[in-house]
């Protein structure tokens, strides 16, 4: 079923793009949008993580962070957020627990991984689950979320 609106974010352990553990209990206490995307280098996908970027410092004004995760590994991060120049957290999911965790569905018959933002709260309440294919429209509707938290 996944994570919905009212659920309480589990706390999960990944590993950043540059391979450092991260844990979700440790940024609980501001605001969170953690989207997921499919694949490192794809247009849609750095069109979307440019995007985060380029409004990285409007989220971080409001408190909030920003965590990008994918099945791609740590190293393809890394190079994907030095290319791009990327101040967010990536984290890999290669074995796709976070997305089983968080209930992300996968389109077109199964084969591409979905394209899903949440939002959580300081408290790690789920406000918002923003599910569309369109990369482009995430942060303009995570954004928007999370000004109206404040």
């Amino acid at each position: 079923m996944g994570l919905k609106e009212g659920d309480i974010i589990p706390n999960f352990k990944a590993k950043t793009q540059s391979g450092e553990k991260f844990e979700l209990s440790n940024y609980i206490g501001k605001p969170l949008v953690i989207y997921f995307y499919p694949k490192d280098n794809t247009p849609g996908c750095t069109t979307q993580a440019c995007s985060f970027r380029d409004q990285y410092q409007d989220f971080q004004d409001l408190g909030a962070e920003v965590i990008g995760i994918s099945g791609d590994s740590e190293e393809s991060h890394e190079k994907f957020a030095q290319k791009h120049n990327l101040p967010f957290i990536l984290l890999s999911d290669g074995k796709r627990k976070l997305r089983t965790l968080f209930g992300v569905p996968t389109h077109f018959f199964g084969l591409l991984p979905g394209r899903v933002t949440y939002i959580i709260d300081k408290e790690g309440k789920v406000v918002s689950v923003f599910n569309s294919v369109k990369a482009n429209i995430h942060i303009e509707h995570a954004l928007k979320i999370v000004r109206n938290m404040k």
